[in-house]
């Protein structure tokens, strides 16, 4: 079974910047194969993809997190990272991770971790 282990969220202050780290563990031939995003998901707001990286560097953004946040993969650590730069309160929420096999199944999620942006 493949789990996602999530770290890195915290407490900060407007303006300031976060690194997330989503590792895989479990026995997983070729990380490259996975389609690996992030999500998030405020208080009373539905989930919303923030960012993903399909391909080596075939990346997307939500236009909330353009200019400001960063999507990157490490295949040989089997890790996907997300740097939050200039933080606003309202992306404070619970941010999980996602990977998808392309060769089929369903939706692996990490546990989650709060990022809350506050003076």
């Amino acid at each position: 079974q493949v789990q996602l282990v999530e770290s890195g969220g915290g407490l900060v202050q407007p303006g300031g910047s976060l690194r997330l780290s989503c590792t895989a563990s479990g026995i997983i031939f070729s990380f490259s194969l996975y389609n690996l995003a992030w999500y998030r998901q405020a208080p009373g707001k539905e989930r919303e993809l923030v960012a993903s990286i399909t391909g080596a560097v075939s990346t997307t953004y939500a236009d909330s997190a353009k200019g400001r946040f960063t999507i990157s993969r490490d295949n040989a650590k089997k890790t996907v990272s997300l740097q939050l730069n200039s933080l606003k309160p309202e992306d404070t929420a619970v941010y999980y991770c996602n990977a998808r096999d392309r060769r089929g199944g369903g939706d692996i999620w990490g546990q989650g971790t709060q990022v809350t942006v506050s003076s």
